[in-house]
């Protein structure tokens, strides 16, 4: 112990013989700038003239309310680091939008050094605030794990004050939440496997609070989980089938909303084999829909929300090994259904249908599952926006539509018509895993709609939840799309 104190007052020396070599060759008054410049502020306002009331330098603050337009103002000096933004937008879903790309611009605008930051909204009312606060925070993110030379910026710590103020932690934590799904979509399959994501779902349930359960190879196999296991054939590890479940005495639903994520950790496509370039060397996140699930109950237990959630996820990796399932096999499913496998690429749409069906013993409220699906939906709708198709009352398709439209995370409903269900039908067992190359997306939902008997939405993220480029406050990699949609989701539920 006398060691470490020793230590520890011989690092401390050092750093006060350093502060003190600065303050004489500059003086104190540049030392002190020097030691707050690792602190910005950023000052929100509807007009040039809220920076004279605001607790600015008042050269700074006379300088700033000059412009009369929307701008961003940035001084980096002796009186530190200060950002002004001017906002004149009313309050509503675009002008959000607007307001968290410009807390990323505010955010790469930052000097190097800063590690904190407090942004003090002067007149802004609280939506708009916290919207930009969410594009701040959700700009703060890198996947630098495996960097031997990494970022030396931590996390900035940020505190906020006037309108909005009381809802920081929860934006903090739903942010978080982003990042977790993030990290996990961005982590190769040789360091997430099926094992290794039911493992950090349960070093997350015990850390956040929320209960997990994890089936192995032997209690799946005596589910009689056939879509999972025929995924699972090819590959050398077991798959896992993960069930996490978040019941506050207080929730507000007497039926659960079950969340099902899809957990293909790679996806070679089996036998049926991808092309690498743009197709199979991004693979790693073909579990993107596990990972909202995860994240979701991480922010919902964080916050200690009223409402009872259920979380299923599948998890495997599907490859095209020795034993691997082939093209024209037929398997069994949890519930007794036989299919005729096709494609063994079309493996998504197996893992869900046993999850789906699983889901039956919960007597769901609603059922809703997140799935890297089809490059169909992809393709009718690019990367902005997911493909919602629901079988569902209006009110729930319309809280996931609004939801979507608030997060800026927009869902595109596509039909669900029963000739999309006729091409499924098989010849020689019940049903096909694959339909026409038209319309993939709907034949895949059409699929999984087999398999339920409640309200059920599915959301396929396929052409979002994973970029290769960065855009605003959506980095390259893994985007944690759906985690914020579904969140707000839960908030409507809660609130009624």
């Amino acid at each position: 112990m006398m060691v470490r104190i020793m230590r520890i007052s011989a690092q401390f020396a050092t750093m006060f013989f350093s502060l003190g070599i600065i303050a004489k060759n500059t003086g104190f008054t540049a030392l002190i700038a020097l030691i707050c410049s690792m602190n910005a502020e950023i000052y929100l306002t509807s007009n040039s003239k809220g920076f004279v009331t605001a607790k600015l330098p008042s050269s700074i603050a006379a300088f700033w309310s000059q412009s009369s337009e929307e701008s961003l103002h940035l001084y980096n000096g002796p009186k530190g680091c200060l950002m002004g933004v001017i906002h004149t937008g009313k309050g509503n879903v675009a002008e959000h939008e607007k307001l968290r790309k410009e807390g990323n611009k505010c955010f790469v605008s930052l000097p190097k050094g800063i590690t904190s930051v407090e942004i003090n909204n002067v007149d802004w009312d609280a939506p708009k605030a916290l919207a930009f606060v969410e594009g701040f925070l959700l700009s703060d993110y890198r996947f630098d794990k495996y960097l031997t030379k990494k970022s030396a910026n931590a996390p900035l710590q940020v505190t906020m004050s006037g309108k909005g103020k009381e809802k920081l932690h929860e934006v903090q934590v739903v942010c978080n939440a982003v990042n977790t799904a993030r990290n996990w979509v961005n982590e190769p399959v040789n360091s997430l496997n099926a094992q290794g994501l039911a493992d950090v779902f349960t070093d997350l349930g015990v850390d956040a609070g929320f209960k997990v359960e994890v089936f192995g190879e032997a209690q799946i196999e005596s589910l009689k989980m056939g879509g999972l296991l025929a995924v699972n054939r090819g590959s050398q590890e077991p798959p896992t089938f993960s069930v996490l479940e978040y019941k506050p005495k207080e929730a507000k639903n007497a039926q659960p909303i079950v969340l099902v994520g899809k957990g293909v950790v790679f996806d070679t496509g089996g036998l049926s084999l991808k092309p690498t370039p743009n197709s199979m060397d991004m693979m790693k996140c073909d579990m993107g829909g596990a990972a909202v699930v995860g994240a979701v109950f991480e922010a919902v237990a964080r916050l200690n929300w009223p409402i009872w959630i259920v979380g299923l996820v599948p998890a495997t990796d599907n490859r095209p090994g020795e034993m691997a399932t082939c093209p024209g096999d037929i398997i069994t499913m949890f519930d007794g259904t036989t299919v005729e496998v096709l494609n063994t690429d079309a493996e998504g749409r197996l893992i869900l249908a046993d999850a789906l069906a699983f889901a039956k013993k919960y007597d769901p409220q609603l059922v809703i599952d997140y799935a890297t699906l089809t490059g169909a939906a992809a393709r009718a709708l690019g990367t902005y926006g997911s493909a919602l198709m629901a079988q569902a009352p209006d009110s729930v398709v319309k809280s996931l539509k609004k939801a979507g439209e608030v997060t800026y995370e927009r869902l595109a409903e596509l039909p669900l018509w029963e000739e999309y269900y006729e091409e499924i039908k098989g010849g020689i067992a019940d049903l096909k895993n694959l339909g026409k190359g038209e319309g993939g997306a709907q034949s895949a939902a059409m699929f999984l709609r087999h398999f339920t008997n409640y309200p059920w939405a599915h959301i396929d993220i396929a052409g979002t939840a994973f970029s290769t480029s960065a855009s605003h406050y959506t980095p390259k990699g893994g985007t944690g799309v759906g985690v914020r949609l579904t969140l707000e989701f839960l908030r409507q539920q809660i609130n009624g």
